[in-house]
């Protein structure tokens, strides 16, 4: 193992090196919790990789990485049906250019501030790396919340917010899709209103956009169905499956949807998922069309599901969904759903797998918790990198004016997470920590990331 072959006067020198970095984010970036949180995670993992490759110290590579290329702020005023003035605060986050044009998700949530979009863009370099298609990582959204807004009430709010965000994306230089509160509704108002602003049709500049216009099939499916395959890598290597397994899945919206969906093809039974109110959990197994319907077509809380299935059950307040014995936990709706208290809830009920289908939903004592009692773990910049893959996909697509089948992209897709978790695995063995993911996912993302930023100088 690396760790035990590097000297440890190069240990305590990378270790110090990253506790002086990690010291002077949080100095420069006070009160953002969440961004700390992501660069700890990272730092942690990469200082093997730093004893044994002091040229990344040398060039300041995390000193660099740490800071945005361009952090955008800006005012996003609109009008509801009753006439009345609101003004929303707008972010983009352009994070690191490395490997390609800025990519991530745009989030419409009360939540977003700029820690939230700052964890988000970082974790996105290396999800985005991992992938293996060239795309830099950004994000972005606003703290509007789409949910009890009228379709013009939100067509108003995304044209204004658009009206800014146009001047700083492009096909080339930034390509952001949906998140948390942008779907296809959203995305559609968005890229009319920027073909109106620049008087062409570029289908590039935004992804996850409908199938008439430039949409790729499969980019709906996408997080949830990648997630789905990733942890089926990680159940393979130990001979296990879905099949006949209990699976929870938190969270309804579109990633927790198709999660399910791919679950059950694989012979899952699905017991519970949740909203921002509560959860359901029904001992028989989740009834798919019923939440699609709840959800996608009549956007009504989860707890609806119990008046169509009485013999499910509605329980208010979300954390306690981990509660429910399970042998594979699917978190899928936020960051930090999973504390140490919920991770030990879910290790004494016999949990086998984790796979992060949000972003940063697990506490770092949670997922130590995980990683000691040998429960396999899969870190969300790795086990969530479908739906940005497949938004690379729709990029390309584009670009040259085809649309592939969904077997074709579903194909691509399943190709591209397992080379992912493959390529984790090799990292963690390489770096001397064998089968963590955590390790591996970083470093084999950040690799890619810190010799593309030394190839192209000091910039």
């Amino acid at each position: 193992m690396i760790e035990k072959s590097i000297p440890v006067p190069e240990l305590k020198q990378a270790t110090d090196y990253m506790n002086k970095v990690y010291e002077e984010v949080k100095k420069r970036n006070p009160h953002e919790p969440e961004f700390h949180q992501a660069v700890k995670e990272i730092f942690l993992s990469l200082v093997p990789v730093f004893a044994k490759n002091p040229k990344y110290m040398k060039h300041a590579i995390l000193e660099r990485l740490v800071e945005p290329e361009r952090m955008i702020t800006f005012r996003v005023p609109w009008v509801d049906d009753q006439g009345e003035i609101h003004v929303n605060r707008g972010y983009r986050v352009q994070f690191n250019s490395a490997l390609g044009p800025y990519k991530g998700g745009l989030r419409f949530h009360p939540s977003v501030n700029s820690s939230i979009i700052k964890f988000l863009g970082f974790e996105q370099i290396l999800k985005n790396s991992l992938t293996g298609l060239p795309i830099g990582g950004g994000k972005g959204g606003s703290d509007f919340d789409p949910k009890g807004k009228s379709d013009n009430e939100v067509m108003r709010f995304t044209q204004s917010f658009m009206t800014e965000l146009a001047r700083h994306i492009g096909p080339d230089i930034d390509v952001p899709a949906g998140d948390i509160g942008v779907g296809a509704r959203e995305v559609g108002y968005m890229f009319g209103q920027y073909k109106r602003l620049q008087g062409s049709f570029e289908a590039g500049v935004l992804t996850g956009k409908g199938l008439g216009y430039g949409g790729s099939l499969v980019r709906t499916e996408a997080t949830g169905y990648g997630t789905v395959y990733f942890v089926e890598e990680m159940l393979k290597e130990q001979g296990l499956s879905f099949e006949g397994s209990t699976v929870v899945v938190s969270g309804s919206g579109n990633v927790s949807i198709y999660a399910i969906e791919k679950a059950q093809q694989l012979g899952a039974k699905v017991v519970a998922c949740s909203d921002s109110n509560g959860y359901i959990y029904d001992e028989n197994g989740l009834d798919l069309e019923s939440i699609k319907r709840i959800k996608e077509v009549e956007r009504k809380r989860i707890s609806e599901y119990v008046l169509e299935h009485p013999e499910a059950e509605y329980i208010e307040g979300c954390s306690g969904i981990w509660s429910i014995p399970c042998d594979i936990a699917l978190p899928c709706a936020t960051q930090n759903e999973i504390d140490s208290e919920s991770a030990q809830t879910l290790i004494s009920n016999g949990v086998k797998a984790i796979g992060e289908g949000a972003n940063m939903p697990s506490t770092l004592e949670a997922i130590d918790l995980f990683i000691e009692s040998n429960v396999l773990f899969g870190p969300a910049k790795a086990v969530n990198a479908g739906g940005v893959a497949v938004s690379a996909l729709e990029m390309s697509q584009n670009s040259m004016r085809l649309s592939w089948s969904f077997e074709e992209v579903d194909s691509k897709l399943q190709d591209i997470m397992a080379s992912i978790y493959r390529n984790s695995m090799d990292a963690a063995e390489e770096y001397g920590h064998p089968g963590n993911l955590v390790y591996g996912a970083n470093i084999a993302g950040f690799l890619k990331v810190a010799d593309a930023m030394i190839a192209h100088g000091v910039i």
